[in-house]
């Protein structure tokens, strides 16, 4: 069996290669991103492995089945970018990772939190040019303060953990409540209206894009802070940058960007940046902007791979596929398990 690699970055082969090495299968990497004009390239290979900003529309999907693909294996937990009814149509199932390191996610967001709060990376660059004046760094104590919490499958229900270790109130909302976690699930309007941080752990669908839009941010409590370590465009960004820029939201930590597939995961510091919202989010002094590196831990990326390489030879074995995603219709996983938000 012949697997091709969409998107490679040298930490996937370190991981993949030796496991696929030992499975029997064979391997090709290539730097560049899945799109309709790179589908040509998995010729011959029965699957393909994309990450998040891989581009798998119906256009892609009909050009991966002209190339004889087979399966496609999503080296991460979110689906947004693949068209699943188009996937189906063309009987070619799509494996995802649900889950591989809900800690790594959800330390790294309550790390944007306090980042947000206590202004350390301003504090930093300060301390570096030997100015210690700590004018403009204040923030409040998390203790006693409400979280509210979008989302509670297991990265959101290891966030409420570490709220609670530091003494928050945790409020939260779930289309299906987890009622042994302990928390207060409330409506959106009302966790908008009652935080003090709200932070986001759900997937991006229909009816979760913009979640965090003008009429949202118009609820909530003057100089509160917004963490995203989903996906992107679970956030309106013009609606946050006018937030940010008016003080009514106090700090941003954003791990992922609405518009971040052209950028995120290479190296533009010898180029010019012309995405605007991009560049408004680099230059607001209370927001802050990272390359969606939650996940990035050793532990994550072995487990990533444990997992990926698990659901092809269940598909090169026949085997029950227990990570695949159906189409948008049915839109849950084919074990019967509900997908949190």
């Amino acid at each position: 069996m012949k697997v091709v690699f969409y998107d490679t970055k040298p930490y996937d082969r370190i991981w993949f290669e030796p496991m696929l090495k030992d499975a029997g299968v064979e391997v090709r990497f290539y730097e560049y991103k899945l799109s309709p004009d790179t589908a040509a390239f998995a010729k011959g290979a029965a699957a393909i492995c994309i990450f998040v900003n891989d581009e798998c529309g119906a256009n892609t999907i009909e050009a991966l089945a002209d190339a004889g693909v087979k399966v496609i294996l999503l080296r991460c937990s979110g689906y947004n970018n693949v068209d699943l009814n188009a996937a189906a149509s063309r009987n070619i199932p799509v494996l995802r990772v649900p889950t591989y390191s809900p800690a790594a996610v959800a330390e790294y967001a309550m790390g944007l939190v306090l980042a947000a709060n206590r202004k350390i990376p301003r504090a930093y660059a300060r301390a570096r040019v030997g100015n210690f004046s700590i004018n403009g760094f204040l923030g409040f104590d998390l203790e006693g303060r409400t979280a509210g919490v979008i989302g509670t499958g297991q990265i959101g229900r290891k966030f409420v953990k570490i709220c609670k270790a530091f003494d928050m109130n945790v409020v939260a909302y779930d289309k299906y409540p987890d009622n042994t976690l302990g928390v207060e699930y409330t409506t959106l309007d009302d966790l908008f209206e009652r935080s003090d941080i709200i932070s986001l752990h759900c997937p991006l669908t229909k009816e979760t894009r913009h979640v965090i839009n003008a009429d949202a941010i118009s609820r909530m409590k003057d100089g509160v802070i917004i963490v995203n370590t989903s996906r992107g465009a679970l956030v309106d960004t013009s609606a946050l940058l006018d937030g940010l820029k008016s003080r009514k939201i106090g700090g941003a930590g954003l791990d992922v960007y609405e518009e971040e597939d052209r950028y995120f995961f290479e190296d533009f510091s010898n180029e010019v940046i012309t995405d605007d919202e991009l560049l408004q989010l680099l230059s607001i002094p209370n927001a802050i902007l990272s390359s969606h590196q939650a996940f990035f831990t050793e532990d994550a990326l072995r487990a990533i791979a444990e997992v990926t390489v698990g659901n092809l030879l269940d598909y090169r074995d026949d085997r029950e596929l227990r990570n695949r995603v159906l189409s948008e219709n049915t839109s849950h996983a084919s074990n019967g398990s509900k997908i949190r938000f």
